[in-house]
């Protein structure tokens, strides 16, 4: 791994531990050597992961649509920021300069980028592991959601199982990030009576 995409709030969210392991995570990118790429803004989980990996002399790229700038507030110290048209350009652009990704708490942004990226990874659009950051169990009703969906049959266990990586603290997910291995490339698991 050179870099990590990193998904996350533009707000703070309700709990100090959210920026706590924002700036955690930083830290570790750099112990790590590892660049940063994120959605460019200067707020909230966004501007604390970008703010302490800058501190830490960490590379950090911003992807940002031009439409969003304004609104976001583009951060003015990233190492690059690109401007795109577009959110889907955006996801696009981040995930070709990241070698993986991970997901801090976050709003319904944070939760698309995330399904998108693990779809990809189904899909097989993508081999890059994806990791969630599971601050204080933020996550945990995602993961039982799709525990659920896999259950139920729309999502194979296997593909869930291989997919996506879950851990509570950021030196242990990038751990378990850098010793991935990626599933078997798409298959079609549905049989015909499920069609």
């Amino acid at each position: 791994m050179n870099r990590v995409c990193v998904f996350c709030g533009a707000a703070a969210g309700a709990r100090p531990e959210y920026a706590e392991a924002a700036r955690t995570l930083a830290s570790e990118l750099r112990r790590r050597g590892l660049g940063l790429v994120y959605g460019g803004g200067s707020t909230g989980l966004m501007g604390a992961v970008a703010e302490a990996a800058l501190a830490a002399g960490v590379e950090v790229i911003g992807v940002l649509p031009h439409p969003l700038s304004g609104r976001e507030f583009a951060h003015p110290g990233l190492t690059e920021l690109r401007l795109v048209s577009s959110m889907h350009e955006r996801k696009a652009t981040m995930a070709s300069l990241a070698d993986a990704f991970i997901s801090l708490p976050g709003g319904l942004g944070t939760l698309e980028e995330t399904l998108e990226m693990l779809t990809w990874t189904q899909l097989g659009i993508h081999r890059k592991p994806l990791g969630l950051l599971n601050v204080a169990g933020y996550w945990t009703p995602l993961v039982d959601l799709l525990r659920h969906a896999a259950h139920e049959s729309f999502i194979h266990p296997n593909d869930l199982a291989t997919s996506l990586i879950v851990a509570d603290t950021p030196s242990h997910l990038l751990d378990l990030l850098a010793s991935w291995n990626p599933p078997s490339l798409p298959r079609a698991w549905l049989s015909a009576s499920q069609t």
